[in-house]
């Protein structure tokens, strides 16, 4: 019987994750603009769901600021406001310094790799939409804090960077991602040195620069149908737990 609750449990976990994991890209990547209902009966029903699991997931976004939970259980896209975002980057750039000053020099061979891969793969997306760009350059800093394997760094960097990231998407002026590439690749490589003073330095420079390049520039409504528009996430979620299960299985 213990055993038997434990994986509904589990199960009831996972798919919380993967109906976050769809939705934060969709509202990061703007395709859920800010203000947009998120009905409990219409994601479970895209996601082959109850409304508690959804309603749990809503709950989830709701702490990473991604969603704003109404009254009568409405739930919507958040719209972030701009007079709080320095706020949000400042207090950003502190977590992250502590996320760095507990990895510099202590990073494995596998972590770097890790890492590097990561930045490998904003390069290639850099010439693809910016909403996109800046939804991988945020996983590289959650990536650095999951590193720490502290629960409470992962947590608040987490729920800080998204918070951050959803107003780069709505407010950012259009720039090259090329120059966070290349901070993040001098992170990386100050890490691995162990120059714990220089890779301080760096992450405070770097999200300082990431948010100077933060500019009020809404964009239009273009009101699709919420099914429609997670289509394309639900699907890719759905062929990564796929590819899981048949790599669990070789």
């Amino acid at each position: 019987m213990t055993s038997k609750r434990t994986s509904k449990s589990g199960d009831g976990s996972d798919k919380v994750g993967t109906i976050c994991r769809a939705l934060r890209r969709a509202i990061i990547e703007q395709a859920l603009e800010p203000g947009a209902k998120l009905p409990e009966d219409a994601l479970g029903e895209r996601f082959g769901v109850s409304r508690t699991i959804a309603r749990h997931a809503l709950g989830q976004l709701a702490a990473e600021g991604l969603v704003e939970l109404r009254r009568n259980r409405i739930a919507v896209v958040a719209t972030p406001s701009w007079q709080e975002a320095r706020d949000a980057f400042d207090i950003r750039i502190e977590l992250e310094r502590l996320v760095v000053r507990q990895l510099a020099g202590r990073l494995t061979k596998p972590q770097i790799a890790a890492l590097k891969a990561h930045v490998d793969a904003e390069d290639a997306a850099r010439n693809g939409p910016d909403a996109v760009s800046i939804r991988l350059a945020t996983e590289f800093h959650i990536l650095l804090a999951q590193m720490t394997n502290s629960p409470i760094l992962v947590r608040y960097v987490s729920e800080v960077a998204y918070r951050c990231c959803l107003t780069l998407s709505m407010f950012s002026r259009p720039h090259s991602s090329e120059c966070a590439i290349n901070e993040h690749r001098q992170l990386i490589e100050a890490l691995a040195t162990g120059d714990t003073a220089q890779v301080m330095k760096l992450m405070h420079s770097h999200l300082d620069s990431v948010a100077n390049r933060a500019l009020v520039a809404p964009s239009p409504p273009r009101g699709r149908d919420l099914l429609e528009i997670l289509a394309p996430y639900a699907d890719d979620e759905d062929s990564a737990r796929n590819g899981r299960a048949r790599a669990a299985a070789e």
